[in-house]
Formats: C-alpha cells, structure tokens, sequence
C-alpha cells in the first residue's frame, strides 16, 4: 500500500460561497498534520451529461489510514465539516488504499 487517499467530488448549492468555502479547505488541511497532501480543482471541461452536475475535486493523501482517521476525528474537521455539508447539494465520497500502477516522476 503507497499511503490512503480521500477524494470528494461535489456540487455546491447556488447560493454557496464557493470561495469561502476553498479558502476554509486550504486552511483547514495546512492545519493538520496528519494531511500529507492536497489537491483540488474545478471541472472546466466535461460535458453536462458526463459531469452530471457535479463541478469541483478534492483529493487528500495521507501516509496511512491511521492518519486519515486522525484528520476525521480531529475538531478543526469536525467544525468545518458542519459548514462544508451545508454548502453541498451533491456529493460522492470514496476513501480508499492506494495501489499505485505509475508512480510519478
């Protein structure tokens, strides 16, 4: 196993303040430790049937799933959380091991 990964694809509700709402993301991860990694972006080239309405990515990595758990239960996430589920209106969530096949370079 090369470390465990935590991967959200959402769509915001319309009135979310999409902004704030990134900007709540990367403070919350520089925060905590146990994040090894984090990525996201917004879809700017699918199309609408393939995206399904979905618009934004956010990929974390840690070191191991004993990390990720510590992130989960670790109160800066807990209280973010709470303002990220109201900001959603659909969501697809997966954590998983990862296998890698490629490393990168």
């Amino acid at each position: 196993m090369a470390g465990f990964k935590h991967l959200l694809i959402v769509k915001f509700k319309a009135d979310c303040p999409v902004d704030d709402i990134l900007n709540g993301m990367e403070k919350l991860v520089s925060e905590i430790d146990a994040v090894k990694s984090f990525e996201w972006g917004q879809d700017i080239e699918s199309e609408e049937m393939l995206r399904q309405g979905f618009t934004h990515a956010f990929l974390m990595s840690f070191h191991s799933k004993e990390d990720y758990t510590a992130f989960v239960g670790h109160p800066s996430h807990v209280e973010f959380s709470a303002t990220f589920s109201g900001a959603i209106d659909k969501i697809v969530l997966l954590d998983f091991p990862c296998v890698f096949a490629k490393a990168s370079a």
